[in-house]
């Protein structure tokens, strides 16, 4: 590196330094001033995802963020990023801009080439993810959410084989009529939403129903449509002595086509004109069309000091999934079936919470096939039909399905006890003591008969027939102590760990992988006060054979490392700055590194293990910030900004290459209301930055680009029936 370049990357770091120190300064300025005087302390969200007890979440010592409706209500909502992009720690984006999702949790998650693994994802109490923590979700309408409250880390009793936490989704009550409303919105690249929820009590029952279909063209990009009708009818019963019964039904089909990745011509392409034509990968027609039925039924009942929450679910699925090299289709609809009993016992001291989680997923007559038509090497370019086409394939001609490459009949069975004191031995004091045990068993039955082969860019021969067994123990014990140092300043640290289960795709490529463990320890400090608030954490998570991701030109396996250690620091605060006005933001800092890992790289014909010992996991960057100022008026006005940033990041294992990341990508949404009536502008990308949203590199040295979504622009009408 040339004296020049290292002074300007010395002051880079200088400015980013500063940047950091004076976000954390300014949201904690008037905190110390705040504390001493009297007055109406500004209401604390509630939290129960982490303990299964409702708390302020000042007084949860376990590092959590919640957003509350108020905050929901400003964003258009097409995906879950929109609630979640502003946390640190959690690093989220949407390669379609609907219903996929990349998402990280400290880490959690890094290896998942689509969906969400490694995190327990719930709505209502209820799991959305399968035993083997793999999360779609497609059949989340982001339009019926109440708030979001995210747990990260190991350490909370809802996450069952999940050690980078939990994230639940609070839907609209079916008791409340307040939450009655019509959407309709439109915006750029032809992007609709038609959105209606209404309900109504009848004594002691409810009923509510939701309609919503979202779509976007995303004509920037090729291959890159999205749509989704959704359905639902709760019930909701009083029952005697304060009891409920609630039960849901609904009905989802979303149909999604997956952009592929660009090298390096056409990243810079995207750079200057924001157009992405066409990709440079062979497979060209990934999507997801999917078909869900979704069924809940909950009971609360309270007798003396005891409340007991029983939990009944079934979901039941199709999907038509063209991926990398094969079309996946259940071609017999897959089932999970899953029940958790819960109960609370709150005495003198405290209060203890209890249970036992059931959950079975069935996938019978599972089926691959070959994509129908394709480009070879030696087709001239025209299409060919893959079974008897030769040459290396170049590209598919479409998603339509070819040959039958292979069958496949899997179950897989979650069972799981927690149980969790929560000691309050004084005025200031919490202490959680719990432990949380599964036991994941996964039966697969495998009839391969052609396999899509990397080394020679066609289809050959499969494996033949396979059955595969697998059991894994999961023990997670926390112990966790939160002390209220002055009023509204809470101290709190906590030992936690975690078994994380492998998928079924992993340990059937890899039958030796092990569970990792995930062992963290963190403390913190949360404040409340009248006017602000404030969350900030230190952690240390050392994860023993972490399951990596090597992708060997465009193979992906999945290896046990020996052992990483992540260690972070994170803030988030908030200040009411004067009447209508607020400022705040988030500050995360990583340092994420393999102690020990030997990754296998392909050279030539034979495999070398190359030792990554001290090298940083690429992708997670090492700085993420962001500010937000929102401005509320009495006559109805009201207007949010916020801008987030990325910093840089190692594309691969070897830590050969960095991406720069991205800078103040900032997000607008001006709106009025106005006796029930309320239009809304979202301006996503408000600057229309150009920029990658995930970029890797493989052990070829081969380096492929997803792109981030340009500006996007919404306007949203609301009527709020009351």
């Amino acid at each position: 590196m040339t004296r020049k370049k290292q002074q300007a990357s010395q002051s880079k770091s200088t400015c980013i330094r500063r940047g950091h120190l004076g976000i954390v300064t300014v949201l904690s300025l008037a905190a110390v001033p705040a504390w001493a005087g009297d007055g109406e302390q500004k209401l604390d969200e509630i939290s129960v995802t982490a303990t299964r007890e409702a708390r302020p979440t000042g007084e949860v010592p376990h590092a959590i963020s919640v957003v509350g409706k108020e905050t929901l209500q400003e964003k258009k909502m097409f995906n879950m990023k929109e609630a979640l992009q502003e946390m640190p720690g959690v690093f989220v984006d949407s390669k379609n801009g609907g219903f996929d999702a990349r998402l990280i949790i400290r880490g959690a998650g890094l290896k998942a080439p689509y969906g969400i693994r490694e995190i327990q994802v719930l709505r209502d109490g209820v799991p959305l993810s399968d035993p083997d923590s793999f999360t779609r979700l497609d059949f989340v309408d982001t339009q019926d959410i109440e708030r979001v409250e995210v747990a990260k880390g190991p350490g909370n009793l809802f996450a069952a084989g999940a050690a980078g936490g939990a994230i639940q989704i609070f839907s609209r009550s079916v008791f409340d009529e307040r939450a009655n409303n019509l959407k309709i919105g439109f915006g750029n690249d032809d992007t609709k939403n038609f959105h209606l929820r209404y309900g109504k009590n009848f004594g002691d029952q409810a009923l509510a129903f939701t309609g919503t279909y979202r779509a976007m063209d995303n004509s920037w990009r090729a291959w890159n449509q999205f749509d989704t009708t959704q359905l639902s009818l709760k019930h909701g019963m009083l029952l005697a002595n304060d009891a409920t019964w609630e039960s849901e039904l609904s009905y989802a089909e979303a149909n999604a086509q997956l952009p592929g990745a660009m090298d390096a011509t056409l990243f810079q392409n995207f750079l200057a004109t924001g157009k992405q034509t066409t990709t440079s990968e062979a497979w060209k027609h990934s999507g997801r069309y999917s078909k869900v039925w979704f069924f809940n039924t909950k009971l609360e009942k309270e007798v003396g000091d005891f409340v007991f929450k029983p939990r009944l679910y079934y979901n039941t699925w199709y999907h038509y999934h063209p991926v990398t090299g094969i079309i996946n289709e259940t071609e017999q609809w897959v089932s999970n079936l899953g029940a958790d009993l819960e109960a609370h016992w709150r005495h003198s001291q405290g209060t203890l919470v209890g249970g036992l989680t059931v959950r079975q997923e069935r996938t019978p007559d599972s089926r691959k096939y070959q994509y129908a038509r394709v480009i070879t090497t030696t087709s001239g370019g025209q299409c060919r039909d893959s079974a008897t086409a030769t040459g290396r394939i170049l590209a598919t001609c479409s998603d339509a399905k070819g040959r039958l490459a292979e069958i496949d009949d899997a179950t897989a069975l979650l069972t799981g006890i927690y149980l969790q004191e929560s000691w309050r031995p004084g005025k200031r004091w919490i202490v959680d003591v719990g432990l949380r045990y599964d036991k994941v068993k996964f039966t697969d039955d495998n009839q391969q008969f052609w396999q899509y082969d990397w080394a020679t860019g066609r289809y050959v021969a499969g494996a033949g027939r396979t059955h595969t067994e697998k059991t894994y123990d999961l023990p997670a014990p926390k112990l966790a102590v939160s002390y209220e140092l002055v009023d509204g300043l809470h101290l709190f640290g906590m030992l936690a760990q975690a078994g994380q289960v492998p998928s079924q795709s992993e340990f059937s490529s890899n039958p030796s992988l092990d569970a990792p463990l995930s062992r963290n320890k963190e403390i913190g400090l949360k404040g409340r006060g009248r006017s602000w608030q404030f969350d900030t954490s230190v952690y240390v998570n050392d994860v023993s054979r972490e399951i990596v991701t090597v992708s060997n030109g465009g193979v992906n396996q999945y290896v046990n490392a020996g052992k990483t250690r992540r260690k972070g620091f994170e803030f988030s605060g908030s200040l009411t700055v004067a009447e209508g006005w607020e400022l705040g933001g988030y500050l995360g800092l990583t340092d994420y590194q393999y102690l020990s890992f030997s990754e296998p790289v392909r050279v030539g014909s034979t495999t070398v293990n190359m030792d990554r010992s001290g090298k940083t996991l690429p992708f997670i960057p090492r700085e993420q910030y962001g500010l937000f100022v929102g401005w509320k008026s009495p006559s109805g006005w009201k207007a949010r900004l916020s801008s987030n940033t990325w910093g840089e990041y190692w594309l691969d294992n070897a830590n050969t290459e960095k991406y720069p990341g991205w800078e103040w990508v900032t997000n607008l949404s001006v709106g009025y209301e106005r006796q029930g009536h309320s239009v809304t502008l979202n301006v996503d990308n408000l600057f229309d930055k150009h920029y990658a949203m995930e970029v890797k590199k493989d052990t070829t040295g081969k380096v492929t680009y997803m792109a981030a979504a340009p500006r996007t622009v919404m306007l949203t009408y609301r009527y709020d029936f009351r």
